[in-house]
């Protein structure tokens, strides 16, 4: 009777899987493969072709599943055969998919898109990322690793050959060139004032780039709205979309906070006789984004309610005569971005002497 009973008894639930420390992702990420994975997700009655690389961990699938769906990564639930899908630092290259085989999700659509939310405890606070923490992460071996692997992996949308003698302006769209969440009849309510004219005026020392998280269908079709593929006064030099970024955690305060982030080594690294950490400038209205290269970003006051603060924007007015006032320079990287608007000032200043 004991024996029929302990054979009925419920088996006790198989332990967690301890969580990956830094070192072993890299040292899983060395076997990465050098190509795109291509994935297939069923939701709701649908089936969704979802492209990632293969040392992109698991919260990053989730990341690219919900430009897809618009179901936040914290409220899918990924199944797949024979496979938990639960420990979001593991890499999608140490897992077994096979090519008959889809994953399945469960989830809801909620309102707002997780990057957008402030309290929502997957994305980090920008003033929270003390200058020493960017420091470690930066330097960081692992994020090393993994970015000579993007840049190996990642397909720039090359529109225009690279320039020599320029420099290089790297924009971010959303808040930074639109607003994009404010409605409105028509795209081009939501361009940020002066747009193409600040486009024209760095043109003349700058080659341009764009990075958007977003895919790049979305990338494109925004560009193309608001006209800045078509504009005869300046060429676009690259499209770029998120997956040419990388994902960091912040662990030295703010322990478990993952987030993606735009790493200009791999443009460094593609092009290399033209561009690098000296005469390289990113704006982009999320300092985390800079992460990996904080002396060549600029956080530029975010664009939002356009229909309110249309009349009186004028933040890209200013930084047009920045970009011109420092495109003289040698070295991009001793400067401090921070304090552009005082660098204006004293020049200004030097200027009436």
């Amino acid at each position: 009777m004991s024996e029929a009973s302990s054979s009925s008894a419920a088996a006790p639930p198989p332990a967690p899987a301890p969580a990956l420390d830094p070192e072993a992702i890299a040292l899983m990420a060395d076997e990465a493969p050098p190509e795109e994975m291509t994935l297939v997700l069923k939701w709701s009655g649908k089936e969704y072709t979802v492209r990632a690389m293969g040392d992109d961990t698991l919260l990053e699938l989730k990341r690219r599943i919900s430009e897809l769906t618009d179901v936040l990564p914290k409220r899918q639930r990924l199944l797949y055969p024979k496979i938990m899908l639960n420990d979001d630092s593991v890499l999608l290259s140490s897992i077994p998919f096979k090519r008959n085989l889809k994953i399945t999700m469960i989830g809801t659509v909620e309102e707002e898109i997780y990057v957008d939310q402030p309290d929502d405890p997957e994305v980090v606070d920008d003033h929270e990322l003390f200058k020493s923490e960017v420091t470690a992460i930066k330097d960081n071996e692992v994020y090393k690793k993994k970015l000579k692997r993007r840049a190996s992996q990642y397909k720039f949308k090359l529109l225009n050959p690279c320039r020599e003698g320029k420099r290089l302006l790297v924009l971010d769209i959303d808040y930074t060139l639109f607003d994009h969440k404010s409605p409105a009849e028509n795209p081009m309510e939501l361009m940020r004032p002066y747009l193409h004219e600040f486009l024209t005026r760095a043109y003349a020392e700058y080659d341009i780039m764009i990075w958007s998280a977003t895919s790049m269908k979305w990338v494109q079709l925004k560009m193309e709205q608001l006209g800045v593929l078509s504009n005869p006064n300046y060429k676009i030099t690259a499209l770029m979309d998120h997956l040419a970024m990388i994902t960091v955690q912040s662990d030295k305060y703010y322990a478990n906070k993952i987030f993606d982030c735009k790493p200009l080594g791999i443009i460094w690294a593609k092009f290399p006789e033209f561009y690098n950490e000296k005469n390289t400038i990113m704006f982009d209205d999320l300092r985390r984004n800079f992460v990996m290269n904080p002396q060549n970003g600029l956080v530029i006051r975010p664009f939002n309610k356009a229909s309110k603060n249309r009349s009186r924007d004028k933040e890209l007015v200013h930084l047009t005569q920045y970009l011109l006032a420092i495109a003289e320079l040698e070295d991009f990287s001793k400067l401090d971005h921070d304090a552009w608007e005082s660098f204006m000032e004293n020049a200004k200043r030097r200027r009436h002497r």
